[in-house]
């Protein structure tokens, strides 16, 4: 039986169309991955379903009676309820039971007929039994389970939501939809915030669901383990996919050679995904000849594939020490907690290191203490001569929501010398058309501005970028073009992440956060990592 489902719906605003004709169906069981470009249309969907907007063609129909819960990236939740009570709010029909059972037990200890406690002991193994259908014994398990898994402290758990950052208020939210187990889920963008355990709890839960789910995410890993189907926006309609991501970019490059390409290096990036997919398969079977090919595929010097050469044209000239950093000593805490002790590395040209760990180990605060927003309580650290450090949250921080695309990036760094056309190249490749280059920065999405920034980092002239959770808010396709931005720059990367795939396509080595002050030095990425540590 369907829950959902769209009949030749389209949906367009003003006069810039979104959806065309569309046909979808969810059934319970199935798990659908809705992804595609930003603006592409993927929360139009998403609020047609929920009822917040109205096809202006077609019908929506959903199926009578069902619940369905909405989690979006952009927290609803507010005002000064502790997280912990509004978890427990959503059991109201437990704590009514559980006030019957007590006023029920108070009467069975009078002195009552034995006709009037019979009738109050039938009362009380129904009530019970009842208690048992519901969970009733078990929902404070429940409640520990999912805060403890979406990484939230006591002290969080009793904090008011109103006092909580955007990251924890998205986090409360989905702590809610999870425990309130409706017949359909919509979630957009759910592990954004998770750390990596986190985000594999949130898996396996997904994989337990018996309902229907639609999720929006750009985690390739997420999909890949999640999804049974695939669901792309592309040209205002649903193209479909059976399987997981995998499955869909294999399809889609079959897809691909039959259709026109719907821009110009579509394929390579899809080419370039499918061999990530099978290094990452052939790092779980042997990690340790994975990482010999990954260094030795770094050193190897081979002619540039086109998409590459767009990137790597506009660093030609481009010098740099061969150690950008020197990291001696480093230790910091806070409220007794602490973070990392006594942390020393290098950075060298090449290095692509990426920081991962739970949240709130000290990953932002190691950051801070590399771009000098926080002062370490020991240790140095010092950057190569002409090094030059641009930090990619402060670039995105200090856009001017006046200016234009192609000015913003034009003007700054490496691209003020460059020809405007070899710039204006790199920024359709980073997915602004020549319409967009020319709009207003404080015009764009989320994601379209951290590819502005990502576009000024790279073009900055720095030899070390600092980056931290950069593909958040960005689609699969931006994902792809930064990674490969970040694997061509001149220099060296150190960036914060817990996007799996991302990782395992940019990493040459890790900082692993433990969570207790220890930070472990690992070569290679996160799949030869953890299948190192499981073998």
């Amino acid at each position: 039986m369907s829950l959902i489902r769209f009949e030749n719906v389209s949906k367009r605003y003003d006069k810039i169309q979104v959806l065309k004709d569309v046909y979808f169906q969810l059934s319970r069981g199935e798990r659908i991955g809705l992804i595609g470009k930003n603006g592409s249309g993927k929360t139009t969907a998403l609020r047609l379903i929920l009822g917040r907007e109205e096809p202006d063609e077609g019908v929506v129909e959903i199926e009578s009676k069902i619940r369905i819960g909405y989690f979006s990236q952009f927290s609803e939740l507010d005002g000064n309820k502790a997280v912990l009570d509004i978890l427990e709010e959503l059991f109201g029909d437990v704590h009514s039971l559980k006030m019957k059972l007590k006023y029920i037990g108070e009467e069975l200890g009078k002195n009552y007929p034995e006709s009037e406690l019979d009738h109050l002991a039938r009362k009380q193994a129904s009530l019970l039994e009842e208690m048992e259908h519901c969970g009733g014994w078990t929902y404070q398990n429940r409640i520990e389970t999912v805060v403890s898994r979406l990484g939230f402290s006591r002290n969080h758990q009793l904090r008011p939501i109103e006092q909580l950052s955007g990251g924890w208020k998205n986090r409360a939210a989905l702590a809610q939809i999870l425990l309130e187990e409706p017949d359909v889920l919509l979630m957009d963008e759910p592990t954004n915030y998770l750390d990596i355990e986190g985000q594999a709890w949130l898996e396996t839960w997904f994989r337990k669901f018996r309902g229907g789910l639609v999720v929006v995410s750009h985690d390739r890993q997420f999909l890949d383990s999640v999804v049974t189907r695939i669901i792309e926006i592309e040209s205002y309609h649903f193209q479909e996919y059976r399987g997981d991501y995998t499955e869909y970019v294999r399809k889609k490059q079959t897809k691909m050679k039959t259709l026109e390409r719907q821009f110009q290096h579509e394929e390579e990036l899809l080419a370039y995904e499918s061999e990530a997919i099978a290094d990452r398969r052939e790092a779980l079977r042997d990690p340790s000849a994975a990482l010999k090919r990954k260094m030795a595929n770094i050193k190897k010097r081979t002619v540039p594939r086109p998409v590459d050469q767009i990137v790597t044209a506009l660093y030609r000239g481009a010098h740099v020490p061969n150690v950008l950093a020197k990291v001696s000593g480093l230790s910091k805490e806070y409220a007794d907690q602490l973070l990392f002790i006594d942390l020393s590395f290098e950075i060298e040209r090449g290095d692509r290191v990426v920081i991962i760990g739970p949240n709130g180990c000290g990953k932002s605060t190691l950051i801070k203490c590399l771009v000098e927003q926080v002062q370490p309580d020991t240790g140095e650290i010092n950057l190569g001569k002409n090094a030059g450090l641009a930090y990619f949250n402060q670039i995105a921080g200090e856009l001017d929501p006046k200016d234009t695309v192609s000015h913003a990036v034009n003007i700054y760094g490496e691209a003020f010398n460059a020809p405007r056309k070899a710039v204006n190249r790199f920024l359709n490749l980073m997915r602004f058309s020549e319409e967009s280059l020319y709009q207003r920065i404080g015009t764009l999405s989320g994601g379209q501005r951290a590819r502005v920034a990502l576009a000024k980092c790279l073009l900055s002239g720095a030899g070390l970028i600092v980056l931290d959770e950069p593909t958040n808010h960005l689609d699969i396709t931006s994902s792809q073009v930064i990674e490969r931005a970040l694997v061509n720059f001149f220099g060296a990367v150190v960036v914060v992440s817990h996007d799996r795939f991302f990782i395992d396509k940019v990493a040459t080595r890790m900082l692993v956060f433990d969570g207790s002050g220890e930070v472990c030095q690992v070569n290679g990425n996160w799949t030869i990592w953890s299948a190192a540590r499981s073998g």
